[in-house]
């Protein structure tokens, strides 16, 4: 390997490279897009300012007690504050404080707990803006004095978004720390330039990391014009060429240059020498997996190819009298079966056999024990007897049977067990694997000349997109990125991100998801969010660390793993001695010993049995498999769930608690009546209320003025397609001037049109403003409000004057689910801030009868608070927006919503289809992954207390069953593959239809 030529780092700002991990304000929910922070009640994905967290490969794991062994090594490291270790995965996840702990630490405590490890690169980071300042390194030409330098730190300190700047006449350099979100590092040049001296980025505090596949490399010249290359390169800090993969890892200033720009670098300077592809973390991470299964497989038929002719020896040859007597020849002190027997079994002990004692001694200098530690101490006293057994006949003449196929079997159907055991939990992250299948391997660029003129296209690899990029996008291919259409329009398949299975028409300025199918017409899009930021990268994360995560179930599996062994172990020499001493004392008879076998040889094939048919990896196994399958599952039905405590916690929901706007309805206000009560024109009195509502974002607002508008412009198609554009100048031509225009929160808009007060709101506004409501006028927003819809009083120059009414259908299947979830044995209620007599005529339309109403936002958290009190599990629905107090509050918070735009940094689940069906979904998964755990556990305990009493002998003197030590291990390898197959089970999953849960027959 190269090593590394260049090694450029300047100080880092706020801990990790300049990336500070910051929480969001209550009040910035709104712009807060999907799976943005995924920040949750599970405190590790919740990162201080300052830490870092990285993810490391762990190699050489096999059961529950490994993992707990890595997870103590990290955890006793002073300055990391979280580790959590997930056996599937072979991954540690690493919560650490940079300034105590650097990566190679973490690397070393897992390697002197006996394990490899490798710190994993951040998947798809590259092209992602970076958070929190940076620190940059500028050079200035041109400065002479200390004036100049006082010139130049003064315009630098005044640009927005600089937070320090430093400059030295000596070198010439400056170094400027600013926030990259709010000024780029070209802003920062274009101002020095101005003020009329040179500059330009030297480097940055920012890092990135980029493995690229290079094909072209056929001997060492090729390596050094490469490294050659990559040494001279600006931008390039680091760089590790890998001889055999024919990879190079890059460490890279992403300031100074972008991935692309690297790329296509390398490939121009060795004159297209070198072709470059970008290798996705993901897909490199299956490529080991598979290489996982591979090597297991190998190991499995060279033990199987050495053990067949062990067993024939012993079985077959017997029967065929010329083999068998060649076999008898006697060559040195033993015969010629033995020698074969001993020589084949010695490579399937030492050699192929070599990981379980590698895996042993590990755990054993750790201080821990681990199901390799059985399968040595069985195969090993199977072994060292069968040649003990040799060695006595040689000294002495009295020859006893030896047991050298016990051992090689053994050691042949553990290695099956785990060929079987990989191939199992290769297919428990399949949903993982589907997503990331989803992305397009490349995308097709459109070069654009300075003016913005398409001069041409080019295909490149769909990893290199930056934000900004225009991309062609053809018929019946994947969108590579999310971005906006800048021109074209066609009808694009969602469901694979969405679970929505009707196509959604994409016309200019609509967005579109990286990942999704364009069906019909061609498409031009702008990306905006690529690499990390995207949404498919988004769920691939959230999917990710959910299946890491251990459901507090598992804790039980955990503490069994760590006394499972020593336990075992101590049964194996109790039955040992028990077989022994009663054979001794003439407890039974001699008939039942093997031939030319003695008491010992007894006793001690029960004990064997007894050591290797103990299986401490199904009880592992039984939690994250499950886990692991639900979580892929939920992903490829829309929902997505965020870990196993979450997992679990919604199997028991006893209550869910809906918000209404949004969620029970469907979040659209439209303007069903509008009443005016004195003389005035009904036109006049919209274009009024339109005018006052105009400056308001409120929804309400929003469809107040264009029913106004509709009404105005009716017979004019043009102006209602300028509406819908929120074309100022269509609004501006018709409605009145306002002044002193503001709005109150809750109640409603207060404002002046021709010096008159005009006041737009609830009862609550217009009493507060001084004016008495006349009984037509409260009888008529009754009727209203018992019809559930709104009531809008509108006031003009101190007198009532009308009122419109605003409805918000309902969503035609929140009666139903509402229904389906009774029957499931769930409460029901709805919470919203509406007005009493709404809220109890929406409740009744879909059947819930406790209702919160008039509640604020702050107050539905109280509300959720108030259902818990008896330590009932609640569930709270939400739009993911106002509903983000309650749903932090509740035991399982759901945000639902189009899967885009929904802020859900406090839910649990994330519900991608706005279709109250899921939430029905949500709980049915946990509970058929919770029962499937519980079965699982019984298989893996009652296989235990059943397995271990036969191996034992316990029904042999009444039964004559004895279970061979080969036999005992094809029984504990088969034991932990049906455990993993039975979660497999979980796979086909099919979401529970509404007909059958309120036991409705079609006919």
């Amino acid at each position: 390997m190269a090593s590394s030529l260049r090694d450029l780092q300047l100080t880092q700002v706020a801990g990790d490279g300049g990336r500070i991990f910051a929480g969001k304000d209550s009040d910035e929910l709104e712009d807060v897009r999907l799976l943005d922070s995924y920040e949750d009640d599970n405190s590790f994905n919740r990162i201080e300012a300052g830490m870092r967290r990285v993810q490391v490969g762990v190699s050489g794991m096999t059961c529950a007690a490994c993992s707990n062994s890595v997870e103590a090594a990290l955890k006793s490291v002073n300055g990391i504050l979280m580790a959590s270790v997930a056996l599937l995965q072979n991954k540690a996840d690493v919560v650490f404080d940079p300034m105590l702990v650097k990566d190679e630490d973490i690397k070393n405590a897992i390697e002197d707990a006996g394990f490899e490890a490798e710190i994993l690169p951040e998947p798809s980071t590259f092209g992602t803006k970076p958070h929190g300042t940076l620190l940059g390194q500028f050079t200035i030409g041109g400065m002479t004095c200390a004036a100049c330098v006082n010139s130049v730190e003064g315009i630098l300190r005044n640009l927005h978004g600089v937070k320090k700047a430093v400059v030295a006449l000596a070198t010439s350099l400056g170094e400027v720390e600013y926030d990259p979100t709010m000024i780029s590092k070209d802003d920062i040049v274009n101002a020095i330039e101005d003020a009329g001296f040179e500059a330009s980025l030297v480097q940055s505090s920012e890092q990135d990391k980029i493995i690229l596949g290079v094909t072209g490399i056929y001997n060492e010249m090729d390596v050094q014009l490469l490294e050659g290359i990559l040494s001279h390169f600006k931008g390039v800090r680091q760089f590790r060429f890998e001889r055999i993969s024919k990879e190079v890892e890059v460490v890279f200033d992403p300031e100074v240059v972008s991935s692309r720009s690297l790329v296509d670098g390398i490939e121009g300077e060795s004159n297209g020498t070198f072709k470059l592809n970008v290798k996705s973390p993901y897909a490199r991470m299956t490529s080991k997996d598979v290489e996982e299964a591979s090597k297991m497989f190998q190991l499995f038929t060279s033990s199987l190819f050495l053990s067949i002719p062990v067993f024939l020896i012993r079985v077959v040859c017997p029967h065929i009298p010329l083999v068998y007597s060649l076999l008898l020849w006697r060559c040195g002190p033993f015969q010629m079966g033995d020698w074969l027997k001993w020589a084949l079994v010695s490579l399937v002990q030492f050699v192929v056999g070599k990981r379980f004692y590698i895996a042993a001694a590990r755990a054993l200098r750790n201080g821990s024990t681990n199901m390799d530690v059985l399968v040595a101490l069985g195969t090993s006293a199977s072994y060292f007897y069968s040649v003990y057994a040799l060695l006595y006949g040689a000294v002495t003449g009295f020859w006893s049977p030896t047991y050298f196929e016990t051992s090689a079997m053994l050691i042949t159907f553990v290695l099956l067990g785990k060929y079987l055991e990989c191939l199992a939990k290769g297919k428990t992250s399949d949903a993982i694997k589907k997503l990331v299948e989803l992305a397009p391997a490349t995308a097709m660029l459109l070069v654009k000349d300075k003016g913005g003129k398409c001069i041409g296209e080019r295909e490149i690899d769909a990893l290199l997109i930056q934000p900004g990029d225009t991309l062609k996008v053809l018929p019946g291919a994947k969108v590579p990125a999310d971005g906006v259409v800048v021109w074209g329009s066609s009808y694009v398949n969602e469901s694979m991100v969405t679970g929505e299975s009707i196509p959604v028409l994409k016309e200019a300025n609509s967005l579109v998801i990286g990942g999704t199918i364009n069906l019909h017409g061609a498409l031009h899009l702008q990306a905006t969010k690529v690499g990390g930021d995207a949404v498919l990268s988004q769920i691939i994360s959230l999917v990710e660390t959910a299946q890491m995560s251990k459901a507090p179930i598992q804790k039980f599996a955990d503490f069994v793993a760590s006394i499972f062994v020593p336990t075992v172990v101590a049964m194996a020499l109790l039955t040992l001695l028990g077989w022994y001493i009663a054979g001794a004392l003439g407890a039974y008879p001699e008939r039942w010993l093997p031939e030319n076998g003695n008491y010992f040889v007894f006793a001690l094939m029960f004990s064997i049995s007894v050591v290797v048919i103990a299986c401490p990896c199904a009880l592992g196994l039984a939690t994250p498999t499950a886990v692991m399958v639900a979580t892929g599952v939920g992903a490829n039905n829309g929902v997505l769930i965020k870990g196993g405590d979450a997992l679990e916690r919604a199997q028991k929901i006893k209550y869910v608690i809906f918000d209404k706007t949004g969620t029970l309805t469907q979040g659209k206000a439209t303007v069903t009546t509008a009443r005016v009560f004195v003389g005035m024109d009904l036109g006049e009195f919209l274009r009024l209320v339109a005018s006052a509502e105009a400056s308001s974002e409120h929804p309400l607002a929003k469809a107040i003025v264009e029913y106004a508008r509709h009404f105005h412009f009716f017979d004019e198609p043009s102006a209602i397609k300028d509406a819908e554009n929120n074309s100022k100048e269509s609004i501006s031509g018709w409605l009145f001037d306002v002044s002193e225009f503001y709005a109150l929160p809750g109640r409603g808009v207060h404002c002046f049109i021709n010096g008159k007060r005009v006041v737009v709101g609830n009862r609550k506004l217009i009493t507060e403003s001084g004016m008495a409501i006349p009984t037509d006028v409260e009888n008529f927003v009754v009727e209203l409000e018992e019809s559930a819809r709104t009531g809008i009083l509108v006031a003009y120059d101190n007198s009532l004057i009308g009122v419109l009414g605003v409805a918000d259908p309902l969503k035609r299947e929140a009666a139903v689910v509402v229904e389906g979830l009774g029957k499931m044995g769930v409460r029901t209620v709805m919470v919203t801030g509406d007005n009493w007599r709404t809220a109890r005529a929406v409740a009744k339309e879909v059947g819930i009868q406790d209702v919160r109403a008039e509640v604020m936002p702050a107050g539905k958290a109280d509300v959720v608070r108030s259902f818990q009190k008896d330590g009932s599990i609640v569930a709270m629905v939400g739009d993911g927006i106002n509903d983000s107090p309650a749903l932090a509050a509740a035991d399982v918070g759901m945000a639902i919503g189009a899967g885009t735009d929904i802020a859900i940094e406090a839910a649990d689940y994330v519900l991608m289809r706005n279709n109250l069906e899921d939430v029905i979904t949500a709980i049915d998964i946990s509970r058929k992954t919770f029962a499937r755990i519980r079965l699982n556990y019984m298989f893996a305990m009652g296989y235990n207390v059943v397995a271990i009493p036969i191996a034992a002998g316990v029904f042999f003197p009444s039964l004559g069953i004895m279970l061979p030590p080969w036999a005992a291990g094809a029984c504990m390898a088969l034991s932990s593959v049906s455990v993993v197959c039975s979660s497999l089970l979980l796979r086909r999953y099919k979401k529970p239809r509404l007909t059958t849960i309120l036991e409705i027959t079609v006919e």
